[in-house]
């Protein structure tokens, strides 16, 4: 199994192309589904904000991953896939987990210490569980890049400092209208960064609020949240434009696919609010304002890219932080390949312990004529005597494909497995036969017990009886002939 990170980021695209690619939550179990359809995927999430647009899968073939998951691309969003190549970033494997490690921590944000990316590729997880996309391999390795975020937040100040898009919004506001005492504030939809926005507008003096979504049980249920003495107004989305010239600072994020801002809007405000001027913090990808607004004297339009560009340059404060978090995650990156690898191994030492069982029951096999006199309990005694003895024989092998596992020697393991002649495909090939014998004998136990002759059969290989005494058999075990002799 080969792990495919494959996407766009803020480090590698440019927002006018993110939005073009951008998946919402209602789409997502859709994705997901036509994703997990493409050649050689077996398990697959999408992490879809408004930095990054990335493909996640557990591949059954490492070759042309990149093809495969570049394919999805053209074919969900009809994009050509030249267009789209230069922006791509891939990881494979051990870089792959590392990425994902680096993204859950923040450590890959713009901002670096941002607590929303973690809760978004949570969210992530939790969809493409629930549509079914997600299997063993992917939820190991979620829960260990969660707890690598936790370790990373919970461990260092990578957090700790106030830099954030909602800060820097405050930042730019004040920049723009010097006091934000008495200013009013519209909240268009119900994005959790936007609404952080505005409780930092609220908190550094800014005045009413406004709120709309295009559900008003939501943008009501948004407007009690604040648990201000005075309430949020709650404005009807259909009134959206009327509404938005009586405030000084709009704060968007609705997940529409096209501008609901555009240049003829931002010419209507100006002229209803006398010129005064207006400040759109558009926090939506696809974005939520037209950037030819931005042209009108008057209006200041800030998207995502504009606010999280102003805030990393403010983040020396976190630099030490940021060492340390690295620190942490590149220690559970290399514990959860230590495990991966243990688990990697796994069908080697289980086909190392089928074919010492093998070769245990060839030979009780081999000698049940002899055996056949002896009692129930001296069958156990057999038993247990020949199992303690393989397992006895079976350990050091064992150890040394473990120990070549924990150390990534490859070369070390190919040669173990040859030596001992133990691969994969044999306890893939071995379970296949014991599935099938299981099912053979669910449809006719009759015919199964037949062609499956137990241990205590008694026959040769004629299938004729050949008795021997118990004296014999039960002299045969050290303390059977002690008793024996006892006897004599």
């Amino acid at each position: 199994m080969t792990l495919a990170i494959l996407g766009v980021n803020h480090r590698t695209a440019p927002i006018a192309l993110r939005e073009r690619i951008a998946i919402g939550r209602e789409e997502l179990p859709r994705a997901l589904r036509m994703l997990q359809r493409m050649p050689g995927v077996s398990e697959c999430l999408i992490v879809s904000t408004c930095n990054r647009v990335e493909l996640l899968a557990a591949m059954e073939d490492a070759g042309a991953a990149d093809d495969k998951l570049g394919a999805f691309f053209a074919e969900f969003f009809a994009i050509d896939p030249m267009e789209l190549k230069p922006h791509l970033c891939a990881y494979r494997d051990r870089e792959a987990v590392s990425h994902l490690f680096r993204m859950a921590a923040s450590l890959d944000s713009m901002v670096v210490g941002e607590p929303q990316i973690l809760g978004q590729v949570k969210e992530a997880f939790a969809v493409a569980r629930a549509t079914g996309t997600v299997g063993s391999a992917l939820e190991h390795l979620l829960q260990s890049a969660f707890a690598a975020a936790k370790r990373a937040r919970t461990e260092t100040e990578i957090g700790s400092s106030s830099v954030s898009v909602a800060s820097v919004a405050v930042e730019m506001a004040r920049k723009i209208f010097g006091s934000l005492e008495g200013r009013t504030v519209f909240l268009v939809g119900a994005g959790k960064m936007s609404e952080l926005a505005a409780r930092h507008l609220v908190e550094q003096g800014a005045g009413a609020i406004l709120v709309t979504n295009r559900t008003r049980e939501r943008a009501r249920r948004m407007a009690e949240g604040f648990g201000l003495s005075t309430p949020p107004e709650v404005i009807d989305f259909a009134q959206l434009h009327e509404a938005a010239s009586r405030a000084d600072i709009v704060i968007t994020s609705t997940g529409a696919p096209h501008p609901i801002f555009r240049r003829e809007h931002g010419q209507a405000f100006l002229h209803k609010r006398k010129n005064r001027p207006m400040f759109f913090v558009d926090i939506a990808v696809p974005r939520d304002v037209d950037p030819e607004m931005n042209r009108l004297d008057g209006i200041f339009v800030y998207d995502i890219d504009d606010l999280q560009h102003v805030a990393s340059a403010h983040m020396e404060g976190r630099s030490r932080a940021a060492v340390d978090a690295e620190a942490i995650v590149a220690a559970e990156v290399e514990r959860f390949r230590q495990r991966q690898r243990a688990v990697d191994v796994a069908p080697a030492i289980v086909a190392l312990q089928r074919r010492g069982e093998e070769m245990r029951q060839a030979e009780i096999d081999r000698h049940n004529a002899r055996l056949s006199g002896l009692s129930a309990e001296q069958r156990e005694a057999v038993d247990a005597l020949t199992r303690g003895l393989v397992n006895k024989f079976l350990h050091p092998p064992m150890q040394a494909l473990k120990q070549a596992a924990r150390e990534g020697d490859a070369a070390r393991l190919d040669v173990l497995c040859a030596e001992w002649q133990v691969t994969a495909e044999a306890a893939s090939e071995a379970e296949q036969t014991e599935t099938a014998q299981s099912e053979m004998a669910q449809a006719d136990p009759l015919e199964a017990n037949r062609e499956q002759p137990g241990p205590a059969s008694g026959r040769g290989e004629a299938g004729e009886a050949k008795p021997l005494s118990n004296a014999r058999v039960f002299e045969g075990l050290p303390q059977g002939k002690a008793r024996l002799e006892a006897r004599r």
